[in-house]
This record gives structure tokens, C-alpha cells and sequence, in this order.
């Protein structure tokens, strides 16, 4: 594939990116491999550098060859066009930075000034702090006391979760940000909203008239969102052991998924109208009063020893780094309200958990049920109609209706009409972090998390945290390989509803019209 030189696909300006924590995981994995892909579709213009950042010494020639290997590893597009690397490698350079002192991020300043004459870049400035949240607040005060802010574009600042432990770490974090950088100029990234179908989702619901009339109380049932992992915890035990499910998934991907489904339709299609929606949403959550309320509303749980596709797979206490005492949640299970006039009545079942047999995140809109004793529901037990969104692994939507059997006389069945996107386009559609980091530099905050956002979805999360901390004994166990407690559902059957099988576990007899021929 030749590179895109179409000026219409470039950015429109150019920058300066410095990547903070450039020998860390996430650099590998994720940021060097979607840089990449931006500039092989040319979505970055000549015009830019990469400055990466971390302790350990490195020369430029090891960084270029650190990033190359990431690529290799790690890309959707192959490094197999050498004039195109080498065009590429050459914007990337290296320095090893003390962040606790103030003289390096002079230097750095002083680098940044090279580079910006070297490639004619306009004094743009766009910060990835892939470092602990601890660090956000020195860091900041030190790029601008080391000059760093005092460029002749703009400085914007991007900084992964989580975003604080709570509330009033939350609060600490960006009041030490907002002495440096204005609300505008921050772009918290949850990786979640750059993912092509959970931005779909608001297409598929206001760019059709058979779903926004549809789209409420009188006609839809509950809305599950499921989040499922086949992981455990991995090397992120002494980490994940001081977090848990409930801090790091809900507060963020499981609560942004609820927000971009329940939201009012925006005044118009604009960064901020869009936040706006979605911080009413979570204005709108219904708070849980007491700690009776998170227990009969909130089921949490830690995977025990178990097997999955053969293999025998440790519990959770044994896990590396993780306390043989621990008490933290790989599993959480929630009914939340929201309660305003569109929602008022309608359960969201939310649940997300580690060790569980399938990896995907799915949303199922159910709908309400024919009227018992009207047609055909004299006769038969109509399935209620379904509405999913696969976010992840596979991409795609399908709607489950009922259609008479072929052939027989006025027999129904149910039948799935499905659009797969990735059956159509491949795996190879872009990453999140490769939408996340170009808007950035565009300056689209759409799908970055506003300050009131991430207060909200706090306040909302820390009842639930606080419940817990009052009372260890509510923690269930699961064994790994399994779909978690049976307390999750009964949490639906409460209700009159069950968990929808999601991609990947066994269905529901039903037949399939798909463009993917399956």
C-alpha cells in the first residue's frame, strides 16, 4: 500500500508529539503501531516529530529500531515499504528525561525548538503522559516551567486512566492539571470511545427513523452491556489487586457504553453538545442510598480455580503479585436506573468480569413483547425482539425478529438478520488509538472524557465502593472459565429477564441472514 498523500485526508496541522513512558507497554502495543498506520494513510503531514521519553538511556538509533520492531509486531499494516519507514523513522527521536527536575524539560525545550525548524512544524504540541497518574501533576508543572507551553501553536495534553483511585483523587489530579492547562487543551482518552461501533452507535440510533421512535420506555424491555475478558490478570496483579473491576472497567468503559446508548439526541453534531448528553445521563443515574440497595442491586465476585478449553487455570489469590487475602472483585454485575422520561422503568444491566469463556463486549437492546393473546402470540411464545451491537472482538450489528418457519403452516421462528462489518472489511479497520490520537491533534474532543464526566462517573461509583469497603462478606466466587455467580442472574430473573447469550456462546436456535454468509 503506497502512502496518501491526498490533502484532503491530512491533518491539517502539523506537530510535535512527545511520548512520556516511550519504552512502556502501551507505546509498544498501542502508539508507535497506530503513528504508523496514520502516516501510511497520510493522516500525518511531513510536518511532525516524535520525541520519546522515558528514564533509560537510549540512542536514536535504538528508539527507531525499538519502534520498528513494535511495528512489526504489532501493526494492522506491515513495515515492508523501506523508503516509507525510513521517511518515517527519521521523524522520531529519543531523550532520556528525569521527570522530577525541571533542567531536562529545558533541554527538552531546546530540542523541540530543533526539530520544529528541522521540519517546518508550525509550534504545535500535543503531551501523551502514558505514566502513572501520580506523575500527571509534576509533569505538567514542569513543562511549564521548562518552557515547554511557550510555543507559537497550541499545547494539548493527553493522559490515559485511570483518572484517579475516587472522587477526591479525581478532583486532586485535575486541579494540579488545571493549574497548567485549560479544560480544552485536556484529552482524557478512554480507548473505548475510539472503537468503530460504540461511535456507530450513534448513527445507527439517529440516522434512522425505524430506531429513535423506538428508542424508549413504551417500547424497549432492558439494555444489557457486557464486557467479558478470558484473561486473568496477568502481569498486572499488584496493580489490578488495589483497582478491581468495579475501578478498573465500570467507572469508565462500562459507564461511557451506558451514556452513548442512553443519551438525548445532541442540538447538533459538536464535541461539546455531545458531551453534554452524555454528562445528563450520568446526572441522571439513580445514586444507591444505603448499603443494602448496592447489595440488591450490585453483585460482586473473585474467579477460583477452574479450566477453560482444557487447561487447568489458577484462582485469582494465586496469581502473581495479587494478596492470598485479597478481597478485590474480578467481577462485577450492576441493575442501574436512569431516571429520566425516556428511561424511567427500564433496567440497564451492566457486567464485566476477568476468566469468563468468551472475550467480547456486546450491547443487547431487548424489546417489549407482543400483547400475550393477540395473533399469533395465542399460539406461540414469541421471543421478544433484540437489537445487538458487537463492539469487540467481532464488529457488527444484528436485529432478532420472528418470521414463519418455510414451509410450515403459520409456525414462527426466530431469525437473525445480521450485518457483520468485519466480515465485510476485514480485521483490518483502524484502532482506537489511531482515531483517538488524530482527533487529538485535530482538536476533537468528542471522544475524550470531560472533567464533569469523570466526576459524575465517580460520584456514581464510589457509593458502590464505599458499600463494599463496609462489608467484605457479599464477595462471591466463580470459577475461572465460567460466566461468574449465579447471583448475576438472579439479579435478571428478579426482573423477568436473562443474560442474552453473547458472540461466541451458544445461541438460541435461530436461522441467520447475514451479509457474511454464515
Amino acid at each position: 500500500m503506497e502512502q496518501n498523500t491526498n490533502p484532503e485526508t491530512l491533518s491539517p496541522q502539523g506537530a510535535v508529539y512527545y511520548l512520556f513512558g516511550a519504552t512502556g507497554d502501551l507505546a509498544k502495543r498501542k502508539l508507535f503501531p497506530a503513528l504508523f498506520s496514520l502516516y501510511k494513510e497520510g493522516k500525518l503531514s511531513e510536518k511532525f516529530a516524535v520525541v520519546g521519553l522515558a528514564r533509560r538511556p537510549r540512542t536514536n538509533e535504538q528508539f527507531r529500531s525499538d519502534v520498528y520492531d513494535s511495528i512489526v509486531e504489532f501493526c494492522r499494516y506491515k513495515a515492508d515499504d523501506a523508503e516509507l519507514w525510513n521517511r518515517f523513522a527519521e521523524h522520531f527521536e529519543y531523550m532520556s528525561l528525569d521527570i522530577n527536575t525541571v533542567d531536562g524539560f529545558r533541554e527538552l525545550s531546546k530540542l523541540s525548538e530543533q526539530l520544529e525548524a528541522k521540519f517546518d512544524i508550525p509550534g504545535n504540541r500535543l503531551f501523551y503522559l502514558a505514566l502513572a497518574p501520580a506523575l500527571f501533576g509534576p509533569v505538567s508543572f514542569n513543562l511549564r516551567d521548562g518552557g515547554l507551553l511557550e510555543c507559537k501553536g497550541w499545547s494539548r495534553v493527553v493522559i490515559e486512566k485511570p483518572f484517579g483511585y475516587d472522587l477526591p483523587s479525581a478532583q486532586k489530579l485535575n486541579d494540579q492539571l488545571s493549574q497548567v492547562f485549560k479544560e480544552e487543551e485536556i484529552f482524557r482518552i478512554d480507548h473505548y470511545l475510539g472503537k468503530e461501533m460504540v461511535q456507530n452507535i450513534q448513527v445507527i440510533r439517529f440516522a434512522n427513523a425505524f430506531f429513535e421512535p423506538l428508542w424508549n420506555n413504551n417500547h424497549i424491555a432492558n439494555v444489557q452491556i457486557t464486557l467479558s475478558e478470558t484473561v486473568g490478570v496477568e502481569d498486572r496483579g499488584g496493580y489490578y489487586d488495589k483497582s478491581g473491576a468495579l475501578r478498573d472497567m465500570g467507572q469508565n468503559h462500562m459507564l461511557q457504553m451506558l451514556t452513548m446508548i442512553a443519551m438525548e439526541p445532541p442540538s447538533r453534531l459538536h464535541g461539546e453538545d455531545i458531551r453534554d448528553e452524555k454528562v445528563k445521563v450520568l446526572r441522571s443515574l439513580r445514586n444507591y442510598k444505603s448499603s443494602d440497595e448496592v447489595r440488591e442491586n450490585v453483585v460482586r465476585a473473585q474467579y477460583s480455580e477452574g479450566s477453560a478449553r482444557g487447561k487447568e487455570l489458577a484462582g485469582y489469590r494465586q496469581e502473581d503479585s495479587v494478596n492470598p487475602e485479597s478481597t478485590t472483585e474480578t467481577y462485577f454485575a450492576a441493575k442501574v436506573a436512569v431516571d429520566n422520561f425516556r428511561w424511567a422503568g427500564v433496567p440497564f444491566y451492566i457486567r464485566t468480569g476477568k476468566r469468563l469463556p468468551v472475550k467480547t463486549t456486546e450491547v443487547v437492546i431487548e424489546f417489549k413483547s407482543m400483547p400475550q393473546n393477540v395473533l399469533f402470540a395465542q399460539r406461540h411464545d414469541l421471543a421478544p425482539n433484540l437489537l445487538v451491537i458487537r463492539v469487540n472482538p467481532m464488529e457488527g450489528i444484528y436485529i432478532k425478529v420472528n418470521a414463519k418457519t418455510p414451509g410450515a403452516d403459520n409456525s414462527v421462528q426466530p431469525v437473525a438478520m445480521e450485518f457483520c462489518q468485519s466480515c465485510q472489511i476485514g480485521l483490518n479497520t483502524p484502532e482506537a488509538y489511531e482515531r483517538l490520537i488524530h482527533d487529538a491533534v485535530r482538536g476533537d474532543s468528542t471522544y475524550f472524557t470531560r472533567w464533569d464526566e469523570v466526576a459524575q462517573a465517580w460520584e456514581f461509583v464510589d457509593k458502590i465502593a464505599q458499600a463494599w469497603g463496609e462489608d467484605k462478606k457479599d464477595l462471591q466466587s466463580y470459577p475461572a472459565g465460567s460466566w461468574g455467580p449465579e447471583a448475576a442472574d438472579k439479579l435478571l430473573a428478579e426482573d423477568g429477564f436473562h443474560w442474552w447469550p453473547v458472540n461466541g456462546q451458544d445461541e438460541d436456535k435461530v436461522i441467520w441472514i447475514t451479509n457474511s454468509g454464515k
